[in-house]
C-alpha cells in the first residue's frame, strides 16, 4: 500500500490520501520477474497455446467411435506371433482407441493400460507406422508416464528427424515441466534448454506457421536472449501481423524489454476493424504503465465497447478514471463491479473513498465496512477508516484507528523501503492531526518527533508540523525552540534555515529574522524560495512595499505555472491585506485560472466575496468545493458557515460553524461567526459566551494573525449584548 502524501501548511492544510490501490492484472511480465516465474508462464502459454494440440488426421474421424465387433481377449504367445498387416493394425488401434476414450471419459487406469497395450499391438502389425507411434508417444504423455512418452518420442525422431509431430510432442513435454514448480532451477534451466532445442527444430521443419514462431520468441525471451527473440516474434508478425496472438506477444516482449514505446505502436497500429478487447484492454495497461492516465482510460473505453460487461476491463477503467478525478464516472463502474461480485473488496474501497470526497461520510463508512468484512486485515481500510472516523467526528476511534496503523508500522527507520517510510509518514502525521484536534498539543509533538527518525523530507516536515501545532497553540516560543533544533539537526537545510526566521519575527526579532533570510541569498534561480519567505514575514510584519518588491524578485525567478500561482495568490493575500479588494480578487482568479481545484484559493477568494456580502451565491459555490476538496479543514468549514450566515441560511451556518470550532477552538475569528449567529438568532447568552471566547484567544494571538481592529470590534459587540442581558434580567415580567 503506498500514498502519496499532501503538503501540510499550518491549520489549514490537512493530509488526504490518494489510495495507492490494487494491483491490475496485466498480460505483460515484469522485467524484475525472477528468471522461474518467467519458465513457468512459459510452460502455461505453451499448454493453452491451440497449435501445440494440433495432430494428423485420425483414420477414424468419419468411423464408429468402438468396433462393431469385439473379438476375444488372445493368448501372449498367439498376440505375439500375429502376423504384421493392415487389418490386423487398424483392428488393434480401433480397440485402442476405444480404452482410450473410455480412460478419458471416466480417469479409469486400467483403460489406459489397455489402451496402452493395444496401441503396442497395433504397431506390432505395423511396425513402421509414424501414426501410430505418435499416437503412443501422446498417450504415455496424457497419462503421466513422462519417461515411457520421451523415450517413444525420442525414438521416433531418431528414425526420423523430420517428425514435426514427435518434436512437438517432446517440446510439449518439456514445456509440462516447466510448469512443475516443485523442481530445482537447474532441472528448470534444462527443460528450457531441451524445449527451445526441439522449437528451433519445430521452426525448420514447420517454418511458414507463426505459432511456432511465438512460441520459439518466448523460449529465447526466457532466456534472456532478447535479439533472437525479438527476429522470431518480428517473423511471426510478418506471417500474421493482426492476429491477437501475435500482437499480444510482441507487445509483451517490447514492454518486459523495456521499450514501452514500442508496445504501444504495436498495439495502437493494428487496424480498428483488426482490434479486439484483450488489444485495447493491454494497449491500457501499456499507457497506465506509463502514467499516461488519459490515453489508457480512451483505450479501456473501446475495449468496454467491445466486450460489454467484461469485469476486468470495468475495474481498469474504473481505477484510472478514478486516478484522473473523475469520481462520478469511475462510482458507476464500481458499483457494476460490486454489483457483479460481492466479494471484491476494492470495489466497495473505492466506492468509500468517492463518497468521502463527495462529503458523503456516513454513506462513506457503511460501504468501507463492507469492504473491511471482505478483508479484515487491510491496512488501507483501516487507513480509511480513521479517515472516516475523523470526518464523522469520533475522534477517539480515529486516534485508535492511527495509533494501531502506528504500532504495525513500528520498526527501526533503517528497515524501511522507500513505500513503507511513505505510509509510516503518513500514520504519524494523521495520529498528530488527530491529537490536534482533541487539543492534545504534547502528544502531537511527541508524534512529530518520531517522524523526525524517519530523515530527509520527512524530517524536515515534522519540524514545519511542530512549528506549526505550537503556533496554533499559541506557544509562540516553543516555536521558535523547535525551528532553532531543525536547523541543529539539519545545517545544512535551507527551509529550516527559512522557518527560523518565520518565527524569529513571530518573537519579535524582525532585523534578525530579515538578515538570516537575506543571508541565504545566492544569486541563483534557487533565490526565488528566499524571496517567497522574506514576501511572507514581510506581510505579516506590516512591511507591504518590501514585501511586494520580494514577492516581483520571486515572480522573475517563477518558470512554470505553479511556481507563478504561488506568488499570484501571496500578492492576492498582500492586496487583500491593504484593502485593496479588486485587484486582490484578481489575482485570486489567475490562481483559479491555472488551477481550478486550488481549494487554498477557492477558500480565500469565496470567504472574501462573502464577507464583502458580493456575490454569495458564487461565493457559496466556491467554498462548497473548497470543502469537498479538503472535508476536515476547520478554516473551510469556518468560511462555509459564514457564507450560509450571510445568505440567512441561519441552520446550516451553525451546523458548519460548530464543525469548525470542533476541529479547533483556538481561532478566535471561528468562536466572533458563532457569537454573531447567536446574537442574529435571538441566543443572546450564546452569543456572549462565543465572544468572551474569542478575546481570550485574540489576548493570545499574534497581531499578525488577526485582522486590524477586529478585536476592538469584537469586545464591542460583546459590551452591546451584555447590555441587552442586563436590561433583560432588570426588566420586570408581564403579570
Amino acid at each position: 500500500m503506498v500514498f502519496s502524501g499532501c503538503k501540510r501548511g499550518g491549520k489549514t492544510a490537512a493530509c488526504r490520501p490518494f489510495a495507492r490501490k490494487g494491483p491490475v492484472t496485466t498480460p505483460f511480465m515484469s522485467r524484475a520477474s525472477h528468471r522461474s516465474a518467467r519458465l513457468l508462464l512459459i510452460a502455461t502459454l505453451s499448454l493453452s497455446c491451440a497449435a501445440l494440440a494440433q495432430t494428423r488426421p485420425r483414420p477414424d474421424a468419419h468411423k464408429p467411435s468402438a468396433p462393431v465387433k469385439t473379438a476375444p481377449a488372445q493368448p501372449a504367445a498367439d498376440q505375439a506371433a500375429e502376423p504384421a498387416s493392415a487389418g490386423n493394425a487398424y483392428y488393434h488401434y480401433m480397440l485402442a482407441h476405444y480404452y482410450e476414450q473410455l480412460s478419458s471419459t471416466y480417469g479409469r487406469p486400467a483403460d489406459a493400460a489397455k489402451a496402452i497395450e493395444e496401441y503396442r499391438l497395433a504397431m506390432s502389425a505395423d511396425p513402421g507406422s509414424k501414426f501410430l507411434e505418435d499416437h503412443l508417444a501422446n498417450l504415455y504423455f496424457q497419462t503421466g508416464n513422462i519417461k515411457q512418452a520421451i523415450e517413444a518420442a525420442q525414438k521416433q525422431v531418431k528414425q526420423d528427424p523430420n517428425d514435426i509431430e514427435g518434436h512437438k510432442l517432446l517440446a510439449r513435454i518439456y514445456l509440462n515441466s516447466l510448469s512443475n514448480n516443485q523442481q530445482d532451477q537447474a532441472t528448470a534451466e534444462q527443460m528450457l534448454q531441451l524445449a527451445t532445442s526441439e522449437y528451433e527444430t519445430i521452426v525448420k521443419l514447420e517454418p511458414n506457421s507463426a505459432p511456432n514462431h511465438l512460441m520459439l520468441g518466448r523460449l529465447y525471451a526466457a532466456n534472456q536472449e532478447e535479439a533472437k527473440a525479438e527476429a522470431q516474434f518480428e517473423a511471426a508478425r510478418k506471417l500474421d501481423p493482426y492476429s491477437e496472438s501475435t500482437v499480444l506477444n510482441l507487445a509483451r516482449f517490447y514492454s518486459d524489454a523495456g521499450h514501452p514505446k514500442k508496445a504501444i505502436e504495436i498495439l495502437s497500429g493494428v487496424p480498428e476493424s483488426n482490434q479486439t478487447p484483450r488489444m485495447e484492454y493491454a494497449l491500457g495497461l501499456t499507457y497506465e504503465q506509463q502514467k499516461q492516465t488519459k490515453k489508457a482510460i480512451a483505450a479501456f473505453e473501446r475495449a468496454l465497447q467491445l466486450d460489454p460487461g467484461n469485469v476486468d476491463i470495468e475495474k481498469a477503467l474504473a481505477k484510472n478514471l478514478f486516478a484522473d478525478q473523475q469520481y462520478d464516472k469511475a462510482l458507476g463502474l464500481y458499483e457494476d463491479v460490486a454489483a457483479a461480485d460481492s466479494t471484491d473488496a476494492t470495489a466497495f474501497l473505492r466506492i468509500s473513498d468517492i463518497q468521502r470526497h463527495n462529503g458523503k461520510f456516513q454513506q462513506a463508512y457503511d460501504n468501507l465496512m463492507k469492504a473491511k468484512a471482505i478483508n479484515p486485515d487491510s491496512i488501507e481500510i483501516l487507513y480509511d477508516e480513521g479517515l472516516l472516523d475523523d470526518a464523522l467526528g469520533r475522534l477517539d476511534k480515529a486516534e485508535a484507528a492511527f495509533k494501531k496503523l502506528v504500532h504495525i508500522s513500528d520498526r527501526p527507520a533503517s528497515d524501511y523501503s522507500k513505500d513503507e517510510k511513505t505510509d509510516r509518514f503518513l500514520f504519524l502525521d494523521r495520529l498528530a492531526h488527530v491529537y490536534r484536534e482533541e487539543n492534545k498539543v504534547d502528544d502531537a509533538i511527541a508524534t512529530y518527533e518520531k517522524m523526525t527518525d524517519l530523515g530527509g523530507k520527512y524530517a524536515e516536515q515534522a519540524y514545519q508540523s511542530q512549528v506549526d501545532t505550537y503556533g496554533s497553540a499559541h506557544e509562540y516560543n516553543k516555536a521558535r525552540q523547535a525551528a532553532e533544533q531543525a536547523v541543529k539537526s539539519l545545517p545544512n537545510s535551507r527551509s529550516m534555515k527559512m522557518m527560523l526566521a518565520g518565527t524569529m519575527a513571530d518573537t519579535g526579532d524582525a532585523t534578525k529574522a530579515i538578515a538570516l533570510d537575506n543571508s541565504l541569498l545566492t544569486g541563483k534561480p534557487e533565490d526565488r524560495e528566499v524571496y517567497l519567505s522574506l514576501a511572507q514575514m514581510q506581510t505579516r510584519l506590516g512591511h507591504w512595499h518590501a514585501a511586494s518588491k520580494a514577492l516581483n524578485k520571486a515572480e522573475k525567478l517563477s518558470t512554470t505555472n505553479d511556481e507563478k500561482i504561488f506568488v499570484y495568490f501571496l500578492r492576492g493575500a498582500l492586496l487583500e491585506r491593504t484593502n485593496h479588494l479588486d485587484p486582490a480578487e484578481a489575482q485570486f482568479r489567475k490562481v483559479l485560472a491555472l488551477q481550478p481545484d486550488n481549494s487554498v484559493a477557492l477558500n480565500y477568494l469565496g470567504y472574501m466575496l462573502a464577507d464583502r456580502g458580493k456575490d454569495l451565491p458564487q461565493a457559496l459555490a466556491m467554498i462548497k468545493k473548497a470543502v469537498q476538496l479538503d472535508p476536515m479543514n476547520y478554516a473551510y468549514l469556518d468560511s462555509l458557515g459564514w457564507v450560509y450566515f450571510k445568505m440567512g441560511n441561519y441552520p446550516e451556518a451553525e451546523k458548519n460553524l460548530r464543525q469548525a470550532c470542533d476541529r479547533d477552538s483556538t481561532d478566535p475569528t471561528v468562536h466572533d461567526h458563532l457569537g454573531q449567529l447567536y446574537e442574529k438568532t435571538g441566543q443572546l447568552k450564546l452569543a456572549a459566551e462565543q465572544w468572551e471566547l474569542s478575546l481570550k484567544e485574540f489576548a493570545h494571538t499574534l497581531p499578525a494573525d488577526a485582522e486590524p481592529g477586529e478585536l476592538g470590534k469584537v469586545q464591542k459587540r460583546l459590551d452591546n449584548v451584555r447590555n441587552r442581558l442586563a436590561k433583560e434580567s432588570a426588566t420586570p415580567p408581564r403579570s
